[in-house]
């Protein structure tokens, strides 16, 4: 079997490993076995019984856990297996977080490592208290927002939106031992970028990849921040297309506004706020694209979010704020009203592409929306959007293959066989038919290589 990410091969034992045992034991568990090559060939090992001795006291000083280590015969040679549990508390060597994720460790730093530390201790990164911010410093627009909204929707008792504000952010759970949380300023805060860097939206008018034309940015509360962000995106940045049904005059925009909405909700709700980045929204002529920093669940990939799957949010104090105004359901039903309402106004569906750090949701014109922005008659403009649909449509296996190759580009053909339990000759067609669509390029050899993700 190959490695996986439970399953680590080593040819012979180097101190350096206990990286390795570091990172299962901060993950889900797993097993190091030393002396099997990468691909799983055994090769034994010559020390066995003294590092039977040696390493159970090695782990327990400088990793503080304890771990089970066996001696294993296997085609005549001595293989140790290393069986390592999760830890709930964070676990370091020598001051270092090591963390599995897919088949390969990695160090946190930064972010990543706040967010790890954070999740360790049961909390989330919108829950952190907030010193020195008061609730003076709060927009009184925001609130009176919030209760026209709550009210509305009804997912509030009429006496807890007639409370003063520190009231109701109590009701909200929003203060903690006497402390606003993050989400109270980024909700409420006139000016939230004073505490979080980059909690704002960008839009912008792309000629190419390369070439903006113009854009805007939405600051603000993000209670606000998304009315404000549709309103400019239909005023400025999407044209009509005009209809009539009878002496009813309709107007036909590329993007369904219940789609866009809620694709923004996403965003602002699951976005990663720790990164710095602002939500990017950018408006091409045959596509508009929504992407976000953004952190998929370790256990989910991005094809896991078109699936029957159970609400999971990444900042749950801005999630169950939204949830009081109506603005969302609780059940994870966000990314299938999205599909819901493009597929009701019959329009191409959108796709999630997600490249490790930034989670970006696109929606492609339909043909006829091409052809009234280029000023042509639609069959007229039929190459234009033929040439379009040729480099983003993707069968079932080419999509989820290019997906999976997003979050684990060292993976191997053989690797790839395993964890999509596909046969050789599907994975290396796939491959082939990416490569022709310019949505994937192998740089580096077969085996020590990797795989670089055209997402455009």
């Amino acid at each position: 079997m190959p490695e996986n990410h439970l399953t680590e091969y080593k040819e012979s034992w180097r101190d350096e490993y206990l990286k390795w045992i570091c990172g299962f034991a901060n993950a889900q568990g797993g097993t190091l076995i030393v002396g099997k090559a990468d691909n799983g060939a055994v090769v034994g090992i010559a020390n066995a019984a003294e590092l039977l001795e040696r390493l159970p006291n090695q782990v327990r000083d400088l990793l503080g856990i304890v771990v089970d280590i066996n001696h294993q015969t296997e085609k005549g040679k001595d293989l140790l297996v290393i069986e390592v549990p999760p830890y709930p508390t964070p676990i370091s060597y020598k001051g270092q977080y090591h963390y599995r994720s897919g088949s390969t460790k990695q160090e946190l730093k930064g972010a990543a490592l706040d967010r790890f530390l954070l999740r360790k201790q049961g909390r989330h990164w919108d829950g952190v208290p907030i010193p020195y911010l008061k609730v003076s410093d709060l927009s009184e627009a925001a609130f009176t927002t919030f209760r026209q909204q709550a009210e509305s929707a009804q997912r509030l008792r009429a006496a807890d939106l007639q409370l003063p504000p520190e009231k109701l952010l109590k009701k909200l759970h929003l203060i903690e031992n006497g402390y606003l949380k993050r989400a109270a300023a980024l909700l409420f805060h006139p000016d939230p970028e004073i505490y979080v860097t980059g909690a704002y939206i960008k839009v912008g008018y792309f000629e190419s990849e390369s070439e903006i034309r113009y854009h805007d940015e939405i600051h603000g509360p993000l209670l606000l921040q998304v009315e404000q962000a549709l309103d400019l995106i239909k005023l400025k940045y999407l044209k009509g297309w005009i209809s009539y049904d009878g002496l009813q005059r309709i107007e036909t925009y590329p993007v369904p506004r219940s789609a866009l909405r809620e694709a923004l909700l996403n965003a602002v709700i699951h976005k990663d706020y720790g990164s710095g980045a602002p939500i990017q929204i950018r408006v091409y002529k045959h596509k508009l694209t929504v992407g976000n920093a953004s952190v998929l669940p370790e256990d989910w990939h991005v094809e896991d979010l078109t699936r029957e799957h159970e609400s999971r949010p990444f900042n749950p104090d801005i999630a169950h704020c939204f949830f009081r105004l109506g603005e969302i359901e609780s059940w994870g039903r966000g990314i299938e009203k999205i599909f819901a309402a493009c597929a009701k106004a019959d329009f191409p569906a959108p796709h999630y592409s997600d490249t490790g750090a930034t989670l970006r949701l696109t929606f492609p014109f339909s043909k006829e929306i091409i052809a009234f922005e280029s000023g042509l008659p639609s069959a007229q403009n039929d190459g234009i959007n033929d040439g379009i649909n040729d480099g983003i449509k993707l069968n079932k296996t080419e999509q989820s293959l290019l997906d999976h190759l997003s979050l684990h580009p060292e993976d191997t053909i053989e690797t790839l066989m395993v964890k999509m339990n596909k046969s050789q000759r599907t994975i290396e067609r796939s491959l082939s038919q990416l490569k022709k669509k310019g949505r994937l390029v192998r740089v580096g050899a077969r085996k020590t290589g990797h795989w670089k993700v055209n997402h455009d």
